[in-house]
């Protein structure tokens, strides 16, 4: 009989003999100079402007080969100007080959891409700039006239470089084709630790001021791993990918990273992202896999209708995925792609502090894609990709707990709780530290969202939690209705908010935008049409017709601007209001 192991514990545990590589975004640069640098990099930029002021675009085509010897010119040139590792560098740009340049060679260099949403109000961009404390400014030509008031009030910035000509010089400003060619390509690295900031993001929509978030060279390589593979977005060598999200948003959903780490080629569309360009662009690169948000993709939709119509229909053969994220794309709308042109819309999920990508909504063995299981499914924002958890959270006890974990039913709502390697851990400068919370010895991150996850581990979105409805005590998604509403066929969008009510507390209003020359559905109608979905309580107890429903920087429905409309909203059936 063999003795028994000892259970004395050991002075430390035993170390495997691996090497500890550090995860930089400098791999990823090496890997496009010497295994992918004949890969065809094609950006849409402003050739001029038409008799009517319109920009007109014109393809510029480069290769990975020629981004990385920029790339390195660039951190050549930023040496040579001051910057330091951990020196934030700011850009204010639209998708192209220059940006792609700043994603390699500012993290490349030990600096901090700072990418600005260019969407936002001026004095939003100035108040985030001082607030990251930027040193350098890089900036789109076509955004040139921010330069006076961002300069004024922007004391810390050392340095402002335009991408591409402007009219006339602007004093002081230096032209970033000139910048990068005066310098050499021969770039030494700098030995960097895997968890120095690589990049930064601000959230936006988020109560009071924006925030930071800092993702780190080990969390964009463990990123761009996890988002490549079949079974999330699926992106290899001979995929061409077309990131229509932007580049000035969570890294464009890491696209431009993963595209450059499996060698994919990569097209940019910059300003025209309007659905005739986008169709254009999707056939003549013969884009594989594309990316945006439910706006961009209605756009396309229309645009490929008037083309069938016309018998003209655009060949996309090679498009294999169309990924939505940012918010909810109706099930109506993933159908009609599917059904009228042949082509699969997938739901991802991600935000600011998850790099982004948390979920994809990839079809399990044994589902149909063309059936009411698989839309089903389709429609909700997908299983998570591997080394991401996800959790629902109660609401906090009347002591102050922080809640219970909720099942995983399908059924029970609860706020979505999300935690990674690539998921951040707190806000630059410790802002809004109640986001995070310790459950069971591990961290996790409170998203905002409220959503339930079925025993299959399919998640889907129901609310954000500032947007739900409670009324009578229970929880209405207005998600779910505003998805619905956006079946009809009159119906081209729809927002869904809790207006006050004296017996309620709160009951849904539906604010709705028409399809251009479709009469208002009333009441009587459009209660007919969702009540095979939803109970009778769900139902909203009026609608408005407006123009236009406010979007803000993201593409998100500004659902805060429609509650402030209508706080002392009273009324019943459809009415119209300019």
């Amino acid at each position: 009989m063999s003795a028994p192991v000892s259970s004395t514990p050991r002075a430390r545990p035993l170390l495997s003999t691996m090497m500890d590589v550090p995860l930089t975004v400098q791999t990823i640069l090496e890997r496009i100079r010497t295994l992918y640098f004949d890969r065809e990099v094609v950006s849409l930029m402003v050739a001029g402007r038409d008799e009517a002021g319109n920009p007109v675009p014109e393809a510029h085509r480069s290769t990975y080969g020629e981004v990385a010897e920029r790339a390195l010119r660039l951190a050549n040139a930023l040496t040579a100007l001051g910057v330091q590792q951990g020196d934030r560098v700011a850009t204010l740009a639209v998708n192209s080959y220059r940006h792609l340049e700043c994603y390699l060679g500012i993290p490349s260099m030990g600096a901090v891409l700072h990418t600005v949403n260019i969407r936002l109000h001026p004095d939003q961009v100035a108040w985030i700039l001082n607030h990251a404390e930027d040193r350098v400014l890089i900036v789109e030509n076509l955004f040139a006239g921010l330069i006076p008031a961002i300069r004024a009030a922007c004391p810390g910035l050392e340095a402002i470089i335009v991408m591409g000509p402007t009219p006339t010089p602007i004093d002081g400003v230096l032209d970033y084709d000139t910048f990068v060619a005066g310098h050499s390509s021969d770039f030494a690295y700098p030995d960097l630790d895997e968890r120095q900031a690589a990049a930064m993001c601000y959230t936006s929509g988020t109560t009071g001021n924006p925030k930071g978030v800092l993702y780190s060279h080990r969390s964009t390589l463990l990123h761009s791993l996890a988002a490549a593979p079949k079974d999330a977005l699926d992106v290899g060598e001979r995929d061409t990918v077309m990131a229509i999200v932007p580049m000035f948003h969570v890294n464009a959903w890491g696209l431009p990273y993963t595209c450059a780490l499996v060698g994919a080629k990569q097209v940019f569309c910059g300003m025209f992202s309007d659905g005739k360009n986008v169709a254009r662009m999707l056939e003549q690169e013969q884009v594989t896999i594309t990316a945006g948000v439910p706006t961009i993709w209605m756009g396309l939709l229309g645009e490929l209708d008037r083309a069938q119509t016309a018998g003209t229909p655009y060949d996309l053969h090679r498009l294999n995925s169309l990924v939505v994220g940012g918010s909810a794309a109706p099930e109506a709308q993933i159908r009609a792609f599917q059904t009228r042109h042949g082509l699969k819309l997938n739901h991802a999920w991600g935000m600011t502090e998850t790099h982004p990508l948390g979920t994809v909504s990839v079809l399990p063995v044994g589902v149909d894609l063309i059936s009411d299981e698989g839309y089903a499914l389709q429609a909700k924002q997908g299983r998570t990709v591997p080394l991401i958890e996800l959790a629902l959270l109660s609401d906090s006890d009347e002591q102050g707990g922080a809640g219970e974990l909720l099942p995983h039913d399908g059924k029970t709502m609860g706020r979505l709780m999300a935690r990674g390697p690539w998921v951040a851990a707190s806000y630059y400068k410790g802002e809004g530290q109640s986001n995070f919370m310790t459950l069971g010895g591990k961290l996790w991150f409170d998203t905002g969202d409220i959503a339930t996850i079925d025993a299959r581990g399919y998640m889907h979105i129901q609310d954000r939690s500032k947007d739900l409805i409670k009324s009578g005590g229970e929880w209405i998604s207005s998600v779910d209705l505003e998805n619905a509403l956006m079946a009809h066929p009159a119906v081209a969008q729809a927002a869904v908010i809790a207006v006050p009510d004296p017996k309620w507390d709160e009951r849904p209003l539906g604010v709705l935008v028409l399809v251009a020359g479709a009469s208002a559905p009333d009441h009587a109608e459009l209660t007919a049409f969702l009540a095979p979905r939803f109970a009778k309580w769900w139902l909203p107890d009026a609608y408005e017709v407006v123009a236009a429903i406010p979007i803000g920087a993201t593409g998100k429905f500004l659902k805060r601007e429609l509650r402030d409309q209508f706080t002392a909203y009273q009324g019943a059936g459809t009415a119209s209001r300019d």
